[in-house]
């Protein structure tokens, strides 16, 4: 058993080059906060955690000033180590069985919000969960993140795939010659946000025309384009709604106007369509529907494959790795494909989705494992947040021709992401 002894935490506010658009929202800066543990035996694990107050629970962002969304899951990240401090756990599993009941409940106080998404309260232990994991590796002396994953979650990670494309996004602001230069610059697999709420009053048809006006400049523009690595050998779309769609009638509508233009063979999944309390079978759609918010956990999981949804969006960096192990387990065990997708985190947090990105099965359809990662088209400071990582500028942190390339130092190296960044272990 690991007995958490000390405490730490901290935050750094981190401006974004524009604000950010989705779910009808704009985002300005991301908080970087630092969770520290500290085990009896006096090990010490830092664990990073980027906020998305939008992302998380739209509701929260939507009614408090961008600073005190922020501070609302920053104090529930401090109330989380306050609970851990003198608990004992075997894996970090157990911990977050332990704190997430409390943390949530604690969220709904402080934020007013009886119906605070449990997503919310994940995304404030990411930090507390992965030094939960560090603390768990190194009391145990285990090297590595194959080493570190229970036995249990093997099957789920038995992949090696030493391609990973990476993913950037595509939100409303983004204007169409930065799309056509991340093509040519060999990205493949990009995420285009759709949902966009144009004249800021709610207007659900206007918020129709506006995604099928956006998708037919991007299907004239890049429709025809070839990749290498894709069945295919065609761009793939991935649209992501952010549950911005009211209805069934109104994505099929967006749908049909997909298959009159031609793009809708190239749709690879539209993801979180709906609002999750919408629950309308999706298997019906002839396009492969994926799960992210709405996929909590995995209890969420196996209602949404219920529902006919193809897939799931994994987020470690996100939802905590310990829960994302239970999510794929769920998945996998289904036979529903698996990807990893971003909440616009720092260079060391990518690893962490990269890590798991590098071992589960391809999406059908795709020739290489997938990431998304959009820090670098986001953070003014990206260049300086690369500096903090433990493994700066190593091989596998770089794109090339729209992937990364995973060799044997990646793996063997856990991607850096068991060592101490020395920038955030100061702070």
């Amino acid at each position: 058993m690991i007995t958490i002894q000390n405490i730490s935490a901290n935050f750094e506010r981190e401006p974004l080059i524009r604000p950010f658009g989705f779910k009808g929202g704009y985002m300005r800066e991301i908080w970087q906060t630092v969770a520290g543990l500290e085990s009896a035996n006096g090990i010490r694990a830092v664990g990073l955690n980027s906020q998305s107050i939008l992302w998380s629970d739209a509701d929260v962002f939507a009614v408090h000033t961008e600073s005190a969304g922020n501070s609302l899951m920053f104090a529930m990240t401090e109330f989380a180590l306050q609970r851990a401090k003198g608990k004992s756990f075997e894996t970090p599993l157990d911990l977050l069985d332990q704190l997430l009941p409390d943390v949530w409940e604690y969220g709904k106080r402080i934020t007013g919000k009886p119906d605070l998404r449990l997503t919310f309260a994940l995304n404030a232990l990411v930090g507390v969960d992965a030094a939960a994991w560090i603390l768990y590796a190194r009391e145990n002396g285990f090297k590595s993140f194959d080493e570190m994953i229970p036995e249990r979650f093997h099957p789920v990670l038995s992949y090696r795939h030493h391609q990973v494309a990476a993913i950037p996004l595509m939100a409303y602001a983004i204007p169409m010659e930065e799309i056509v230069r991340h093509v040519n610059e060999g990205y493949f697999f990009m995420k285009v946000k759709i949902g966009s709420d144009p004249d800021h009053d709610g207007d659900r048809e206007k918020m129709l025309q506006w995604d099928m006006q956006r998708i037919s400049a991007i299907h004239e523009a890049i429709g025809n384009r070839t990749t290498p690595y894709t069945e295919n050998g065609k761009i793939p779309y991935y649209f992501d709604a952010n549950g911005r769609y009211d209805s069934k009638e109104r994505l099929q509508r967006f749908l049909d106007h997909c298959k009159k233009i031609g793009a809708f063979d190239q749709i690879a999944v539209v993801e979180e369509p709906f609002p999750e309390n919408y629950k309308a079978y999706v298997g019906d759609l002839g396009v492969r529907v994926a799960a992210d918010e709405s996929a909590h956990c995995d209890n969420d999981v196996k209602e949404r494959i219920e529902l006919g949804y193809g897939a799931i969006a994994l987020k470690p960096i996100a939802k905590t790795l310990s829960m994302t192990l239970k999510i794929a387990e769920v998945a996998h065990k289904a036979h529903v494909p698996m990807f990893c997708a971003d909440l616009t985190v720092g260079p060391i947090q990518v690893d962490w989705n990269k890590s798991f990105a590098a071992r589960i099965a391809p999406l059908p359809g795709i020739k290489v494992g997938v990431v998304e990662t959009n820090g670098h088209q986001n953070y003014k400071r990206w260049e300086t947040l690369c500096g903090y990582h433990p493994r700066a500028h190593a091989p596998w942190t770089k794109v090339t021709n729209g992937c990364f390339t995973l060799g044997d130092d990646f793996f063997n190296e856990s991607a850096g992401i068991l060592q101490d960044s020395e920038h955030y272990l100061n702070l």
